[in-house]
Parts: structure tokens; C-alpha cells; sequence
């Protein structure tokens, strides 16, 4: 599913245009960027939450000329999900 597709699905759902749909969802994935980048976490019980991880500084090797270089540090992004969204998955 794309992001248009679940547009039309929120839109389907909910009664709402698919204008309102994708107000809302742009509102939502805004709302979870804005607080990892203020570094706080997004939970949303019985789905999952989005958090910020830290990679340390590490070797790795260009692939290109097989040279070993470092990997500098950094933050990313990472979803955890939830018990029952897992347990939800795993049934299917």
C-alpha cells in the first residue's frame, strides 16, 4: 500500500473527502517528525512507537575499492511495534 492508497482507505473509513484524508495523515506524519526531531518518542499503544536511535561511530569498507573506512555516528529513525500489532501480523 502507498501513501495515496491509504489516502483512499482513510478517506473510505472515515467519510471524509480525500482531501480531508490527506490533510489529516500529512498532519499525523508532520506531528511524529516534528517530536523525533525534538527528541521525543511517539507511542501509540497497541500499535507501536517511533523513537530515536543512536548508531556509534564504526569501520566499515567501500565496497568500490574494498578500502576500510569509518562509518561516522548518527541518529535514525526506528518503529518498535506494539504486542498486538505483532501478535496481529503473526496471525496472518
Amino acid at each position: 500500500m502507498n501513501k495515496a492508497e491509504l489516502i483512499k482507505a482513510v478517506a473510505e473509513r472515515t467519510n471524509l473527502s480525500q482531501a480531508d484524508a490527506q490533510k489529516a495523515l500529512d498532519v499525523f506524519f508532520d506531528t511524529v517528525k516534528d517530536s523525533l526531531k525534538g527528541g521525543e518518542p511517539v507511542q501509540l499503544v497497541g500499535f507501536g512507537s517511533f523513537k530515536v536511535t543512536e548508531r556509534k561511530e564504526r569501520k566499515g569498507i567501500n565496497p568500490q575499492t574494498k578500502q576500510e573506512i569509518t562509518i561516522k555516528a548518527t541518529k535514525v529513525p526506528k518503529f518498535v511495534p506494539g504486542k498486538d500489532f505483532k501478535e496481529l501480523v503473526k496471525k496472518a
